[in-house]
């Protein structure tokens, strides 16, 4: 990716300037690939956790299965909000594709002619809809299972069906590291971790490594204090908004 661009196409890129600021080529820099792993890995969490920018509203789709009530989503998932059948009243199979939208613009009680408009018909339509869906089973009712990514349908499934299913879903790794806000904060979050965990490593020789002109003394703590102070500051940017999204509860409340 061209250097006035911000992102990165791979992991391997976004690890390669992680060295880089370390000073990695200049001075020896204990740190294994399993250490920058471990960093980039613990900062995706963390920013999934947190920030707005990771989640994004989707809908799926999947085909019931005759007596099957239990299904698996893909681990992207993060909530499930609502199961959508595409047939209403289709115990049998024999249901309609019924949308009461449709139905609703062909009241006269809701029309009247075009006397009512604006919020009132949107206000009135989506009341309607919602009954329409509680009498004849638009919609199912589920439990969902975050850890087991498993989705359970609250009655009988007697035959195949489309069901769409609105979701949260968290943003792919390739994605957020292509994302002008995403990757510039997970580049800052992986290094002070990253910088962190070379402090951990130097301050295990407190006094110092043996030398030609005496112990030659390491940055470990140093290192560990400013890490700390700079992820701190990470974890505020997202709260204070300052890293362009807003934090994850203001979008799943």
């Amino acid at each position: 990716m061209p250097k006035d661009q911000i992102g990165y196409n791979s992991r391997e890129e976004l690890i390669k300037e992680l060295q880089i600021r370390l000073g990695d080529g200049i001075i020896d820099v204990e740190l294994d690939r399993e250490h920058y792993d471990v960093a980039i890995d613990k900062a995706i969490a963390l920013y999934r956790q947190l920030s707005a920018g990771s989640v994004e509203e989707s809908v799926i789709f999947f085909q019931t299965k005759t007596d099957v009530t239990e299904y698996t989503l893909p681990d992207e998932v993060m909530e499930v909000r609502r199961l959508y059948r595409r047939g209403i009243g289709t115990n049998s199979g024999g249901g309609t594709n019924f949308d009461p939208f449709d139905v609703a613009f062909n009241n006269m009680y809701m029309l009247q002619a075009g006397q009512i408009g604006g919020l009132a018909v949107f206000d009135a339509f989506a009341q309607y809809k919602e009954t329409i869906g509680r009498i004849f089973g638009s919609e199912y009712n589920f439990i969902w299972n975050r850890n087991t990514k498993q989705l359970k349908i609250l009655r009988n499934v007697r035959h195949e069906e489309d069901i769409a299913v609105g979701v949260y879903m968290f943003i792919p790794e390739s994605i957020l590291l292509k994302d002008v806000y995403a990757a510039n904060w997970l580049s800052g979050y992986s290094l002070a971790l990253s910088k962190y965990t070379l402090g951990e490593a130097r301050s295990k020789y407190q006094s110092g490594l043996p030398g030609a002109g005496g112990a030659i003394q390491l940055n470990g703590e140093a290192l560990k204090s400013e890490a700390q102070t700079e992820m701190q500051s990470f974890r505020d940017s997202i709260h204070n908004m300052e890293e362009g999204n807003i934090p994850l509860n203001f979008v799943i409340g």
